[in-house]
């Protein structure tokens, strides 16, 4: 058969196993093969992002010799590059007759007869499978890849969605569960780290008596059984010389961002009731911190996030605005921009202002306060990341105290309410998540 012919295969190629190649071969004998590699942004767009980013997969896939050319699949929809370059045939395996790509086919078959393209759907390899291997794979997860996780997400998802987690447990909790919501798997994509529930784990009055170190010793529990992303919530940072330490700190274990406050003084935690004795520090020296931290930090993908504290502080827009080119200027990745009213109308007005900057920069989104917010409205006002911040804990403490009364009214726990599970039915579930 004449090698002038082009055929077109849609691959994600984050994991390649016999089933691809397969693929691949049956459409060289056909022609001239066209790969569309998936971007980290249309693999976002219904499930969670690849191991390997675009670029290490477009190398791998340059140098199998079936493949004549790769050019990027920017969404799930062929429609696109099949018009582009008009191919005589489409390879894909006949998986997709079903589910989530069945409107996929469909499009295809459509836009092929348009030139009277073909579609041709060799037998799913069989007993193999990419979400098998990478579940293994993700058992040896390293901390240098995990490290630069959060930042391909930021360049690929409309928004990040990190949850609190104050030990393995909860970790595990975040790194599993999942949804199916309109057709699209939906989960969490990392973890947060609190100062609050941090030392509220551990009984302890305020965050300055639980130290960096011992905080850095909770993040490699969570990192033992996880494989997602962690945001670092450093409060203040504490001393400008003490920064380097902790950034390395945080980098050997995987931790992918730090957030800083721009507060000094101490800030007390008496289990949920937060109470503070705090000014707002000089922005000049709070961006030196920013710029001690880029310059101590291995890997670029590290982010640092600035939290501004001038609503918080009755100071204003104004104020929050100046901040905030202060910071972008002096190298941050993010901005946290925090509110203690109701609604998210501060925010907003803050991000619709910053947005106009040259220096604008991602925005964060801790909707603690005025928790009635859609993630669609955060995306459509700038922001890229959502911190769902000490909702396990706030679950979990009141949850705890009811049932230590239970126990102690009644003579039996599981007399007492039926929603207990024992320790063996919680490792089972676990394992069988």
């Amino acid at each position: 058969m004449k090698k002038n012919k082009l055929v077109y295969v849609g691959l994600s190629a984050d994991i390649l196993h016999e089933g691809h190649i397969n693929i691949i071969r049956t459409a060289n004998k056909f022609g001239d093969v066209v790969v569309g590699l998936l971007t980290d942004q249309a693999i976002a767009s219904y499930k969670n992002i690849p191991q390997l980013s675009y670029k290490q997969r477009e190398i791998i896939l340059k140098n199998i010799k079936f493949i004549k050319k790769v050019i990027p699949q920017k969404t799930l929809d062929y429609t696109y590059n099949l018009d582009l370059i008009r191919p005589d045939y489409v390879v894909h395996g006949d998986d997709w007759k079903d589910g989530i790509q069945k409107p996929i086919r469909l499009k295809v078959i459509k836009t092929l007869k348009k030139w009277g393209g073909k579609l041709i759907e060799p037998k799913y390899t069989k007993n193999i499978s990419s979400t098998i291997i990478k579940k293994k794979i993700s058992e040896t997860i390293n901390p240098e890849s995990r490290v630069s996780r959060l930042k391909r997400l930021f360049n690929s998802k409309d928004i990040v969605r990190i949850l609190e987690s104050h030990n393995a447990l909860t970790g595990l909790i975040i790194d599993k569960i999942g949804v199916m919501k309109n057709k699209k798997s939906i989960e969490f994509d990392g973890m947060w780290s609190s100062s609050l529930t941090d030392s509220a784990t551990k009984g302890l009055p305020d965050n300055s008596s639980l130290s960096f170190s011992a905080r850095i010793s909770s993040i490699n529990d969570m990192m033992d059984v996880t494989t997602k992303p962690l945001v670092f919530d450093a409060d203040n940072g504490g001393q400008i010389e003490h920064l380097p330490f902790l950034v390395r700190s945080l980098e050997r274990t995987g931790a992918s961002a730090i957030i800083m406050e721009d507060k000094v003084g101490l800030k007390k935690n008496s289990l949920f009731k937060n109470q503070t004795d705090t000014k707002q520090d000089n922005p000049k020296i709070f961006a030196k911190k920013i710029m001690k931290i880029c310059k101590s930090r291995q890997s670029k993908d590290f982010m640092i996030i600035a939290r501004i504290e001038s609503f918080i502080l009755g100071k204003g827009l104004n104020d929050a605005l100046k901040r905030a080119e202060i910071y972008s200027k002096a190298g941050a990745d993010a901005i946290l921009i925090h509110s203690k009213e109701k609604t998210p109308f501060e925010v907003f007005s803050f991000a619709k202002e910053f947005k106009k900057s040259k220096n604008f920069i991602p925005l964060v989104s801790v909707p603690s306060t005025y928790s009635k917010v859609y993630e669609r409205d955060l995306i459509n006002n700038g922001f890229k990341l959502v911190i769902y911040a000490n909702q396990l804990l706030r679950a979990a403490y009141p949850a705890m105290q009811n049932t230590a009364r239970t126990i102690l009214k009644n003579t039996r726990a599981f007399e007492a309410d039926k929603k207990i599970i024992s320790i063996k039915e919680i490792i089972n579930l676990i394992k069988n998540d």
